[in-house]
């Protein structure tokens, strides 16, 4: 029989960590591969507490059960989360060692999945509870899987190759790269379980994880240029088999734990972000000796090359289309007060499947109206759904993965009829001006993102307000909408990125926002590419930042008198380049909004 409600799922769950004789579990949103979106089939937290959202950690023990959510998700873990059942905390404020010691007995042996959770968090953990007398104990398997009765299973989508002539380089010259690196490094092979790593590296993709093109694999790479790639034999296909060729193995995914056994006597590379404890542990069982470096495709997946840098301008052409004509559709419709949020995103989704290329969105859109666009991590669904008001704001960030690139965009919109407030002009023109400062930054080889967060936030801390997110992630070639190791956020030891150099051809979103709680939110993204910048007289190598992203911006909540002469040539020259790039794509009433849209402030 299947238990229906959360109450007889967490009832069940201690049932069976009383069965093995533990006190506790540690339920993360992870798989195998520390995937930041994961198939349903490890959609744990979600299944035991009914949570949504895509962060986030809930701990059980036999009479105690907390969720453990960021700033992001506080509205929405209070709707979907039955808080009779589960204590919220709020992170970083209330830690999940607190808790435990919190609720917890000495002795207590709280159990976690040693293939969800990396070496560095476990060790974090252990450090601060052991003191309190409570241990952590590697479960043999998943609890939540004994109890989970209508678990789905990983798809079984195929693999599929990706396009030599769009990858821009051959998995074997990438090998080459790799096995050149564990020579240096001193290391025999190393293991890389990112699904996106190990895309890049085969030029192989799949439909295992929605809107992220990747296949659940494994590969083990070593220093004679070889690999083994650990995939379910029905994923595999002749054509994967031909392309992949004699360097690389095919074995059983189910084959992956035992393989790491065979290394005895071997030196392994980990990458210390993706390599799960369970890898560690299996490698040391076999005899290997193992060292924590960063996973050597990381970085040069970040910096696309020519093929794949043309790739992303295609995909953002078609991309920027499809979002005009929605926006074109949005404006003729929503004041009518007939759109709701759900209908909004469909019919975007709908004019970008028009495109015979899209394969799939690049994430869950985020369509929000009115004080929903507050939330900047916003999803809708059929029981937040609200209808588009009349004389509000619109917000929707969305994007879709074409044959080229991996596409994100956010535009925020006025839906009349009448006119803003000064206020939300104010605050869109702010955001805009700091938009437009990154966009034009000129910056000397060696800088990082943490040191140009500030361009985008200037203006609206002059205002004395300022938004909670990063200012811009990378994002993958038909791969992660979210794709380190670059990012530009404001310094922190806990995000990861904002130290990292930006190198010619890495591409990362320009992405300020403003969110006045219940009532309105901003957010203007494009995307970008890093590239060389030619000075006079300059001394050193400077980068600056191609725009990649043409999408009119929204004239009615600009304030043009906020604007300098310099931010008015910019948006001029934006909307002329929109025009350039959609010309060849835009027809009838379609391309005549456009034109309208783009005219000089």
């Amino acid at each position: 029989m299947l238990m229906q409600t959360h109450e007889a799922r967490l009832a069940a769950l201690r049932e069976e960590l009383k069965r093995r004789g533990v006190d506790g579990f540690i339920v993360p949103i992870s798989d195998e591969h520390m995937s930041e979106y994961v198939g349903d089939y490890a959609q744990r937290l979600g299944w035991l507490t009914g949570f949504g959202g895509s962060a986030g950690f809930a701990a059980v023990t036999l009479n105690h059960a907390a969720i453990f959510v960021d700033g992001r998700y506080t509205v929405q873990v209070r709707e979907q989360v039955d808080g009779h059942l589960f204590d919220y905390k709020s992170v970083p404020a209330e830690s999940l060692a607190g808790w435990l010691a919190e609720v917890c007995e000495d002795g207590a042996r709280i159990a976690y999945d040693p293939w969800l959770h990396t070496w560095a968090w476990v060790e974090a953990l252990e450090k601060q509870v052991n003191p309190k007398g409570i241990t952590l104990v590697p479960a043999a398997s998943n609890p939540i899987d004994a109890v989970w009765a209508d678990r789905p299973a990983p798809s079984a989508a195929v693999a599929t190759v990706h396009d030599e002539a769009r990858a821009g380089r051959s998995s074997a010259d990438k090998r080459a790269a790799v096995a050149d690196w564990l020579v240096r490094e001193g290391h025999d092979a190393v293991v890389i379980p990112a699904l996106d790593s190990v895309a890049w590296l085969l030029n192989i993709r799949g439909a295992d994880v929605a809107h992220t093109p990747v296949a659940l694999s494994y590969v083990i790479a070593r220093k004679d240029g070889s690999a083994e790639l650990f995939i379910a034999p029905e994923k595999v296909t002749p054509e994967l088999t031909r392309h992949l060729g004699n360097a690389v193995t095919i074995r059983d995914r189910a084959a992956f734990e035992s393989a790491l056994r065979e290394y005895a006597g071997k030196s392994v590379a980990l990458d210390p972000d993706f390599a799960v404890v369970g890898i560690a542990q299996a490698l040391r069982a076999g005899g290997a000796t193992f060292a924590f470096k960063q996973d050597p495709t990381i970085l040069a997946k970040a910096i696309k090359n020519p093929a794949e840098q043309d790739g992303q301008r295609d995909a953002q052409a078609r991309d920027g289309a499809a979002v005009s004509r929605f926006l074109r559709w949005l404006a003729i419709e929503a004041p009518k007060g007939g759109v709701d949020e759900l209908s909004a995103a469909a019919r975007l989704q709908a004019f970008r499947a028009e495109d015979p290329g899209l394969s799939d969105l690049s994430f869950d859109t985020i369509s929000a109206a009115a004080g929903h666009a507050a939330l900047p991590h916003y999803k809708v669904d059929a029981d937040s759904n609200i209808p588009i008001p009349p004389s509000s704001i619109y917000l929707v960030d969305s994007g879709g993965q074409y044959p080229g690139g991996t596409t994100d965009i956010t535009r925020t919109v006025w839906i009349g009829p009448g006119e803003p407030t000064a206020e939300m002009r104010d605050r869109n023109t702010r955001v805009l001006k700091g938009h437009i400062q990154l966009a034009r930054a000129v910056f000397p080889q060696g800088t990082c993102g943490a040191q140009l967060d500030v361009l985008a936030r200037q203006y609206l801390w002059e205002a004395g307000v300022d938004y909670a997110h990063g200012t811009g992630h990378g994002v993958g070639s038909v791969l992660a909408v979210h794709e380190g190791p670059q990012r530009i956020a404001k310094p922190s030891g806990g995000q990861a990125g904002t130290g990292q150099e930006l190198f010619a051809g890495m591409i990362l979103s320009n992405e300020p926002g403003y969110y006045k709680p219940g009532a309105f939110g901003i957010r203007i993204e494009n995307l970008v590419l890093v590239e060389e910048r030619e000075i006079a007289g300059q001394e050193g190598k400077y980068l600056g930042f191609e725009t990649l992203t043409f999408v009119p911006l929204d004239r009615t909540l600009i304030e043009k008198a906020l604007l300098t002469a310099e931010e008015i040539a910019w948006v001029d020259a934006y909307h002329a380049r929109v025009r350039e790039v959609l010309a060849p794509r835009l027809t009838g009433e379609d391309w005549a909004w456009v034109e309208r849209e783009t005219q000089p402030l």
